[in-house]
């Protein structure tokens, strides 16, 4: 990359970010934790299973590894429809590392038991959380007096007491009313005055304590992880969603920052003639603005102890969002804002705080209807956006593919996406697409993709004119049949607008050992960043 845009980038909001991370292309894999396994993993991919692939990733020349969100889901599957803004999610703790863990009767005989269910075709989130919880309230009996009186946990404490301590007893209280949501719960539970809150952390004061520990596990072990990849110079990328599940620790704490009379969705356009319904509660920008977006900001502080850079999801809503009434059809909602003069400065001002809030290089997800002075705005202050190759297409004339070494260096190429067909289900679906792409690649047009083609068109996502490479890891998995399942359907991750019994359950086919031990992936993913 030449000095010019180097420092055009280092100048820009975002400069500080840039010096750190570096302006020069990067290549790196997304991969879900979840669809990890490894011998040590109890059902679920964990924690510590990000090890050995930063490993990996070092290895072969990948210097980024994109994980999806990892707040703590509750009963739910969702990376994107979290309980927390800030607690990592329990599911994914390493149990055998665990301090003293050996000390538990018949520990490794439990854990092997729960080991079993990482040999699923699928992840079975309602038995792994049943049977990961059994353990840990054991475990905890046995160790926790003796963890709270430690200096490291009581450091933790302190320093996370302002969103640890209303999540722990969101948690206790939700345990207590068979999960029910908190708008359903007796009043002084679910608007208690700030005596009754105290009584509330009372007199739940030993689930409160369960849950807060569990947290500090969680983060000191991917406190390690993060150690790891800064010294095998591998960048950490997280996903920060847009927005929080209704049903949420921090709405129950803070509706004051939500307008709960609205659920934020989508208009209609061609994916959806009827719109979409997402049901999330919107932001009170105004509200936040009050107290200088300290939740903004405090979350995105968090999120510098996780990762060295993050995803801005869907981020064309913090410059306008689909509000839909409640009790109405997506149609039927509008813009908030709905004068479109404000969406430029709005969006400005919080991107400004976003930058200025973390120390870590944002990119964001501007893929769909994206106006084009929004674009322009990311670009300004220094923001990536993101090319799907696949959707990278002169729709103003004949549909023809844009040449990736046109892309803007200010971009993230990818060829799929968590919510997307993979390549090979693309080509399936999309045959129009996939024989324009044909045209202009000068291939002859074949029904299915072959894996010279699927290999060509990774290697083209790799050498676009983008600064950031990154696709999901099964699309170079698919390149060795024994790596994936026979079925492609098998290989998507999560299907959007639809309740499937498939989405977010996608477990890689092979082990964390058994793709760094496979010497014919390597080679390619090597020669693929050449």
């Amino acid at each position: 990359m030449n000095e010019e845009l180097e420092a055009k980038l280092c100048s820009t909001a975002a400069g500080s970010q840039w010096k750190k991370i570096g302006v020069y292309p990067h290549h790196g894999v997304c991969i879900p934790l979840f669809s990890l396994h490894s011998e040590k993993s109890c059902g679920i991919g964990e924690y510590l299973d990000l090890i050995p692939m930063i490993d990996w990733c070092h290895e072969i020349g990948l210097d980024v590894i994109q994980l999806l969100p990892l707040n703590d889901t509750g009963l739910g599957t969702s990376p994107y429809s979290a309980l927390s803004a800030y607690a990592l999610n329990p599911i994914h703790l390493s149990l055998n590392d665990l301090p003293e863990i050996d000390t538990l009767a018949y520990a490794r005989e439990k854990l092997a038991k729960i080991h079993y269910w990482t040999g699923t075709e699928r992840v079975k989130y309602h038995i792994v959380r049943e049977l990961k919880f059994a353990f840990l309230r054991e475990y905890a009996s046995l160790h926790f007096p003796q963890i709270a009186e430690s200096a490291a946990y009581k450091i933790f404490f302190e320093a996370n007491q302002k969103w640890l301590e209303p999540y722990s007893l969101f948690k206790a209280i939700k345990e207590v009313e068979l999960w029910k949501p908190w708008e359903e719960w007796p009043t002084q539970s679910k608007s208690p005055t700030e005596e009754h809150y105290k009584a509330l952390l009372s007199h739940h004061a030993e689930a409160c304590q369960f849950h807060q520990i569990i947290q500090f596990f969680c983060f000191q072990q991917f406190e390690r992880v993060k150690e790891h990849a800064d010294k095998k110079g591998v960048f950490l990328k997280g996903d920060i969603p847009i927005l929080i599940g209704r049903d949420s620790a921090d709405v129950w704490h803070c509706r004051h920052f939500f307008l709960l009379d609205h659920a934020a969705g989508a208009p209609p356009d061609m994916y959806s003639r009827t719109g979409q319904y997402w049901g999330f509660p919107l932001y009170d920008w105004v509200e936040l603005e009050k107290e200088r977006f300290t939740w903004w900001r405090e979350r995105l502080e968090l999120a510098t102890r996780l990762y060295h850079l993050y995803r801005i999801d869907h981020v064309v809503g913090f410059f306008r969002m689909w509000a839909i009434p409640l009790g109405k059809q997506a149609k039927e909602g509008a813009f908030i804002p709905s004068d479109p003069s404000t969406w430029i400065p709005q969006g400005e001002k919080l991107m400004r705080m976003m930058i200025e809030s973390a120390p870590i290089l944002p990119i964001g997800e501007d893929l769909g209807l994206v106006p084009t002075e929004v674009k322009q705005c990311l670009y300004d202050l220094g923001i990536c956006g993101t090319k799907v190759l696949r959707w990278e297409q002169d729709f103003d004339g004949d549909g023809s593919f844009i040449d990736p070494t046109t892309y803007p260096p200010m971009t993230m190429t990818t060829v799929s996406t968590h919510d997307s067909d993979t390549l090979q289900l693309w080509w399936r679906h999309f045959p129009k697409e996939a024989k324009l792409y044909c045209k202009f690649k000068g291939w002859n047009y074949l029904p299915f993709l072959d894996l010279p083609r699927q290999k060509a068109i990774l290697h083209d996502a790799h050498h676009s004119s983008s600064l950031f490479h990154i696709n999901l890891l099964q699309e170079y998995l698919a390149l060795f049949p024994e790596l994936v399942a026979k079925n492609p359907n098998d290989e998507r991750i999560n299907v959007p607008g639809k309740i499937l019994d498939t989405n977010w359950t996608y477990r890689f086919r092979p082990s964390v050992k058994e793709i760094a031990q496979h010497a014919p992936l390597r080679q390619l993913m090597r020669e693929m960043i050449q």
